[in-house]
């Protein structure tokens, strides 16, 4: 992501690189696809990225304060300079749990949210990767049953995680920029 940031041209950069194999084959994060949807969604809107989410989800959901950092040519950083309130990350929970209904108004669609929170690619035996979202079972310490979770995972230690079965959202909110850090 540092070389994409810092090419003369971010696009071009991440279009220019090899792929590491079969897609949907082989797990491997690459900010350069956000990147690009990011470009495609402005585009495809007319609308710069951060006004369009804005529009659709942020107003609509109440959202306060949110910040999205940009590259030196002013285009947002769509793989890792969103700044959310944790309390609008767990509204972005609430609507993944609500199918993409928010407080009875329609924002995504439901076979969206379906497609996009299940299993594209394995990451580990427990692990999947969506569209942009995590996913996988996990078995509390000293209960025999395992919960279904979704996760966004960002960069610095943001974490969202909605485990449907149980209603429950949670969002962490940290910065660990720079250190390292295991997905």
């Amino acid at each position: 992501e540092t070389a994409m940031d810092a090419a003369a041209d971010r696009y071009r950069y991440i279009l220019s690189l090899p792929l590491s194999g079969e897609p949907g084959g082989t797990w491997l994060y690459c900010g350069g696809a956000t990147a690009l949807l990011g470009y495609l969604i402005a585009r495809g809107t007319g609308m710069p990225l951060f006004d369009y989410a804005r529009r659709c989800l942020f107003e609509p959901m109440g959202f306060g304060s949110a910040t999205w950092a940009q590259g030196r040519d002013g285009v947002p950083i769509a793989a890792s300079g969103l700044r959310l309130l944790p309390r609008d990350m767990l509204k972005l929970g609430e609507l993944v749990l609500g199918g993409g209904d928010w407080r009875g108004r329609r924002l995504v669609p439901e076979a969206w949210v379906r497609t996009s929170t299940g299993p594209i690619v394995g990451i580990s035996r427990d692990r999947s990767y969506g569209y942009h979202w995590y996913m996988g079972d996990l078995t509390p310490p000293g209960r025999s049953r395992q919960y279904h979770w979704i996760g966004g995972i960002g960069w610095g230690g943001q974490r969202l995680f909605v485990v449907p079965e149980l209603e429950l959202v949670v969002a962490i909110n940290c910065g660990n920029y720079g250190k390292d850090r295991k997905i």
